[in-house]
């Protein structure tokens, strides 16, 4: 009986802090003074963060039902424009069929901080999609926008090395994807003078990386990551450089799941690797190849290959990763 109070009254608080929120999102959208506005912003994030998870779905809900545009109006406008394709009414059309809720989002991206509490609302709406495929309108006005506010003319490439901030260091750490960092003197390893870590930055999150990508600088071709990630080797001299192998790239920030940032942040890297490194002719990338397991258990043709037969791979190992491979390119190619 009690547990059934607390779940009610859980309910009826969230549907309280939804009606203000509803309500701080149409005061947004009708406000004209760009500091009121700033103040309703920030009331608005301030409110989405108290939510329970059952309101923030109701909430994507009824920026999905609420701030969508307007069905007639929009066929009024179509039609004006087919019968008549002229600059304004192309303009018209567009305005009309924009879902309001892609104004809200940019107004809520003006107060302080509004970047990445925007950037955290997709991440909460992208946990709820397989459960809410109706919400797909709404991911698609954050993914629109997001994709241009994190262009990658706007972002700024750093190197991470070991004087960093202890913070940045922290969350390479703690993001790293691919091949796990084992504390701080494998991460040091990684940081030394054979090795490169750079990572894209955004002007509105300054201490927060984005994605970055780890080189290791090599005298040959490598044929595995082992020797690459391991702590205990010896920094190679500078005077063997001749190879980059890009082992590994992680995202950091999953609201900004779908934004192209690899490739450009690994195109960007080659080029400052040959500015610094002219030396450098070769780049790599040490990658699985998708689907590679599945076709030789499933019986592919490799006799007319060398060193390789055809046979069922050991239970023990079906799980296992499978050996890395690298690709010689003129241009990286990101790992997978």
């Amino acid at each position: 009986m009690l547990d059934e109070l607390k779940s009610a009254a859980r309910k009826v608080n969230g549907a309280r802090q939804l009606r203000g929120l509803l309500i701080d999102c149409r005061r947004l959208l009708s406000e004209r003074g760009e500091a009121n506005s700033v103040a309703i912003a920030r009331d608005l994030v301030a409110r989405f963060r108290e939510l329970p998870d059952d309101a923030q779905a109701s909430f994507f809900e009824r920026l999905s039902r609420d701030f969508s545009p307007d069905p007639k109006a929009v066929l009024q406008s179509a039609q004006a424009y087919a019968a008549a394709p002229s600059a304004a009414n192309l303009q018209r059309l567009t305005q009309t069929a924009e879902p309001p809720r892609q104004e809200l989002l940019r107004r809520i991206n003006r107060t302080p901080g509004g970047t990445g509490s925007i950037v955290a609302m997709r991440r909460a709406l992208l946990a709820r999609m397989n459960q809410q495929p109706e919400l797909q309108a709404v991911e698609a006005d954050f993914l629109h926008l997001l994709s241009s506010w994190f262009n990658p003319g706007f972002l700024q490439l750093q190197r991470v090395d070991w004087n960093s901030p202890a913070q940045l260091l922290e969350q390479i750490i703690r993001h790293e994807a691919v091949h796990q960092i084992d504390g701080w003197d494998d991460l040091r390893r990684r940081l030394q003078p054979d090795r490169r870590c750079f990572a894209f930055f955004h002007p509105q999150l300054p201490d927060e990386p984005l994605i970055f990508v780890e080189v290791a600088l090599l005298p040959a071709m490598p044929a595995a990551i082992a020797p690459l990630i391991d702590k205990t080797s010896e920094p190679a001299p500078a005077s063997q450089f001749k190879v980059a192998a890009f082992y590994s790239i992680s995202n950091c920030q999953p609201g900004l799941k779908g934004v192209s940032l690899g490739n450009f942040l690994i195109k960007r890297v080659a080029e400052e690797l040959k500015r610094e490194l002219p030396q450098l002719k070769t780049f790599c990338t040490l990658s699985p190849i998708p689907g590679f397991a599945r076709w030789v258990r499933a019986g592919a043709p490799c006799e007319g290959l060398p060193k390789v037969r055809a046979q069922p791979w050991p239970k023990r190992m079906r799980r296992s990763p499978m050996p890395a491979r690298a690709t010689s390119t003129s241009s990286p190619t990101p790992p997978r």
